[in-house]
């Protein structure tokens, strides 16, 4: 009787709360998988074990104590496992609609990674401590890299700025980044031929321009004197540069394929102009085409008549 009012009599209904409760239970345990939550489970468990054996054999001041706590258990749970509770409401976040309109900003990993590249520049003009990073694009860079330590590091903020912390041995030279990670430091780069350019610009300038006349890399320049962040690109130099123009300048080089949303903005624009000044014009053709047809048909009934 007891099974029957529990299940109903709707068995469609009955098997969806079980797949329901019983998918919750998995993506918990997914989550909780190989972290400290298991561990704490196994505690939680050990803890109504202990409660049940002392109810079962009459342990009157344990069966006193673990009753008067179980109340703060909810609580406790809630407080040890918040980061798992917000993982797993994050995660299940992710699948949702977003009403209104909303949608949730994509940053491709290749975008993170410039952030980091751009963090460590800002940081690094700040302090006014020089730099030097070279970006590999379709042009190998291996006879460079063979001047300096090879590293094969995962690319980051930390890393760019311990290495050119000038106490650091290896902050002299430049550092060349291949996709993702940067194959190596204190690289020597040639210099530039080119007897125009400012008595301003010094050597790390002068290196990046050479590299970027013999190859097709891009590259940041931070002046140590000055602070100045600057970009070089096919033996040109764009100097006094900030966060927003450095980051336009390495998404539109080494991004193509992505654009930003303005850009994406400014071109919608651009198509909806143009298909309005087609149907203006279609219009227009159409109107004269009209009084054209108009004026034919009033000169042959002209003759008509004649």
């Amino acid at each position: 009787m007891a099974v029957s009012n529990m299940f109903g009599h709707n068995p469609v209904r009955d098997l969806v709360d079980i797949l329901a409760v019983a998918f919750i239970i998995y993506g918990i345990l997914k989550l909780i998988k190989g972290t400290r939550g298991v561990q704490i489970i196994y505690g939680l468990l050990a803890l109504a074990l202990i409660y049940f054996l002392a109810r079962r054999y009459e342990l009157l001041t344990l069966d006193f104590l673990l009753r008067n706590a179980w109340p703060y258990v909810g609580f406790a749970i809630i407080v040890i496992f918040q980061s798992e509770i917000r993982s797993a409401l994050i995660h299940f976040g992710k699948y949702l609609p977003r009403p209104f309109g909303f949608r949730e900003a994509v940053i491709s990993e290749d975008e993170m990674l410039y952030e980091e590249v751009i963090l460590a520049v800002t940081t690094l003009a700040a302090e006014r401590i020089g730099a030097l990073i070279v970006f590999e694009r379709d042009v190998k860079l291996e006879n460079y890299m063979e001047t300096g330590v090879r590293l094969d590091a995962r690319l980051s903020y930390d890393l760019l700025v311990t290495l050119f912390n000038p106490r650091a041995p290896l902050h002299d030279g430049a550092v060349i980044i291949r996709g993702d990670r940067i194959a190596a430091a204190s690289c020597f780069l040639p210099l530039t031929m080119n007897p125009y350019l400012s008595q301003e610009l010094g050597t790390r300038h002068r290196a990046a321009i050479g590299i970027t006349e013999d190859s097709d890399a891009a590259v940041v320049v931070v002046s140590e004197e000055t602070g100045i962040i600057s970009f070089a690109l096919r033996g040109e130099i764009k100097r006094h540069m900030d966060a927003a123009r450095l980051r336009a300048a390495l998404q539109q080089t080494l991004l193509p394929g992505r654009r930003s949303l303005a850009a994406r903005v400014r071109a919608r624009m651009a198509k909806g102009r143009r298909v309005a000044g087609s149907e203006t014009d279609q219009s227009e053709s159409l109107t004269a085409t009209q009084s054209v047809v108009t004026a034919q048909s009033a000169i042959s009934g002209e003759y008509q008549d004649e």
